[in-house]
């Protein structure tokens, strides 16, 4: 684990890898808030912007987990609703960086040719099977639409 540090017992609290001046690395954005000047100047309308975006981000976060199982983008109304929170907080900074990251490696390893191959062989496989399940279901009941069935 990198921890920034040779020397034992000394730990960099940030772990955004930032440069030793506090400036981003390639083009990312440090961690904190990003408010308006106007409104980081008074404590009491930084706080009450926090509660804002705090508020507009969860009711984001519950819509989209409310279209999870019902019809609608969840995951990525959820992800917007962290998208929300990371402009205001630093955990969900945090968190939506190492999304994108763990996003990253799975399309890198999606991609790979192996990996590919093998996702494409079990497709088929699982198709074939569900096919062989249909036409012996098929075979053995035939078709009954609902409409045409009797009473007994």
């Amino acid at each position: 684990m990198d921890t920034g540090s040779d020397r034992p017992g000394e730990v960099v609290v940030a772990a955004d890898k930032a440069q030793a001046d506090g400036a981003p690395e390639s083009g990312e954005q440090g961690l904190g808030s990003r408010a308006p000047a106007f409104v980081k100047k008074s404590r009491a309308l930084h706080l009450s912007w926090q509660v804002g975006v705090f508020v507009i981000g969860l009711a984001v976060v519950v819509a989209g987990i409310i279209m999870l199982p019902l019809p609608g983008p969840g995951w990525v109304v959820i992800f917007a609703g962290m998208a929300i929170w990371a402009t205001e907080f630093v955990w969900a900074q945090l968190v939506l960086r190492w999304t994108k990251r763990k996003v990253t490696e799975a399309a890198q390893k999606a991609l790979d040719p192996k990996v590919r191959r093998r996702n494409i062989t079990l497709t088929v496989i699982g198709l074939v099977i569900v096919g062989i399940l249909l036409g012996v279901y098929l075979w053995k009941f035939g078709v009954v639409m609902p409409w045409k069935i009797r009473d007994q």
